[in-house]
């Protein structure tokens, strides 16, 4: 099932798209957060068959947002999780993306509210004049998890999402950590949908790519991560709880605008597109 939140006459709802892609079926949440903590799968197909027999919203009249427009927490996100990337970030700057070990890169990722499908990206002009895109798939969890064994992780799995982990890199080298260059306002795209864990095979093997007005930049597949999702479980919750409705990003592959010689960063007027397969793709034009 592909989960959505929108905009009808001023007001958010949450639905779920039609088989066609053409409509939207209203569903029984106040938000997304909260259908994800109240309703069970089966939940959801009871409340979507019943909205059917009730008739679509076509989605021509909505307006999409971003799945989860106000996450409850900030992103979790991993840093160099596939091994091209790692490689040209080290290009880029050794000193601030040399990886000295094999362990995982863990930042967060402030948000207070996603950006939507279609929708900006600020050029923060005077604050940054190295901004970047990354292509990440997001992981968002059903449940609380503790303790999660790798082998289980599936079972904490709501869906999945396309977040573009937008970047300062000026910011993100220069402060020599990546919270600030990562968080500013507008800089976390998502969507278009948030596509429920029955609708993919895990571990999740899916192509991903993103195009920069209309040229491939990075294409790479999701089985590539260094760190899987289930060893990002395990390791997480084996030292705190995270809640339902945590969103993880797993890292982006090369392709980065700093990754090319010399770097190729955003300006504005700049569309960027994300894709994974069976997600869709994420638009975003640079303002």
């Amino acid at each position: 099932m592909k989960l959505v939140t929108y905009r009808l006459s001023g007001a958010e709802h949450v639905g779920a798209l039609t088989a066609d892609g053409k409509g939207v079926l209203p569903l029984p949440a106040a938000d997304m957060n909260t259908l994800i903590e109240t309703m069970t799968p089966a939940d959801l197909r009871s409340a979507a068959a019943a909205a059917e027999r009730g008739g679509a919203v076509p989605l021509s009249d909505v307006e999409l947002l971003a799945p989860i427009p106000r996450p409850r927490q900030d992103v979790v996100c991993l840093g160099m999780n596939y091994r091209d990337h790692a490689e040209e970030s080290a290009r880029y700057s050794a000193d601030a993306f040399t990886k000295s070990s094999t362990a995982a890169v863990y930042f967060s990722k402030r948000v207070s509210e996603a950006g939507k499908p279609d929708g900006v990206i600020p050029r923060h002009a005077g604050l940054t004049d190295r901004l970047d895109y990354e292509a990440e798939l997001a992981v968002v969890l059903g449940k609380a998890a503790r303790d999660v064994k790798a082998a289980d992780a599936a079972d904490y799995i709501f869906g999945y999402t396309i977040l573009n982990d937008v970047s300062a890199r000026d910011l993100q080298t220069g402060h020599k950590q990546w919270y600030f260059g990562k968080s500013l306002d507008g800089f976390t795209p998502m969507g278009p949908v948030l596509v429920t864990a029955d609708e993919i095979v895990y571990p999740p093997a899916l192509e991903i790519t993103s195009r920069v007005n209309g040229e491939l930049r990075q294409k790479s597949n999701t089985a590539l991560l260094i760190t899987s999702i289930g060893q990002i479980l395990e390791e997480l919750t084996g030292g705190m709880t995270l809640l339902p409705g945590t969103i993880i990003a797993t890292g982006t592959p090369a392709g980065v605008g700093m990754g090319f010689d010399p770097p190729r960063f955003l300006q504005s007027g700049d569309t960027v597109e994300c894709a994974i397969e069976g997600i869709g793709t994420l638009c975003s034009t640079v303002i």
